[in-house]
């Protein structure tokens, strides 16, 4: 069993920045690829970033923050990070963060096991 939650989110100006943090429980933490997803209001949850399990730590990002944005995870304080630069107002959404017990991030949320609650960001134009 993990337990995710985040922190970081806020109301922030377009081109901007954020740190997003999710915290896990649970001593497997680095056993657990990790994603980060959104939903806007009305839409479905989208995919944002994914990292790997493994020491290389490889990351995945959706065409839309590439660039943009940066996953990244430290086993020693088993916490991921997503820190958003360049923050436009298409950007406002609800943040989760996911866990999968596989060694590589995927894109599609059915693929996660443990989900957080979510943290609000909202970038203002």
């Amino acid at each position: 069993q993990v337990q995710l939650v985040e922190s970081g989110g806020g109301l922030v100006q377009a081109g901007g920045s954020l740190r997003l943090s999710c915290a896990a429980s649970g001593r497997t933490f680095g056993s657990y690829a990790m994603g980060w997803f959104r939903q806007a209001p009305g839409k479905e949850r989208e995919f944002v970033a994914a990292i790997s399990r493994s020491a290389d730590s490889i990351t995945y990002y959706a065409d839309s923050v590439k660039g943009r944005f940066t996953i990244s995870r430290d086993n020693a304080k088993i916490t991921v990070y997503l820190q958003m630069n360049s923050l436009i107002p298409e950007d406002t959404a609800i943040y989760y963060c996911a866990a999968r017990n596989g060694i590589y991030g995927k894109t599609l949320s059915h693929e996660y096991d443990y989900w957080g609650q979510g943290t609000q960001v909202t970038v203002s134009s």
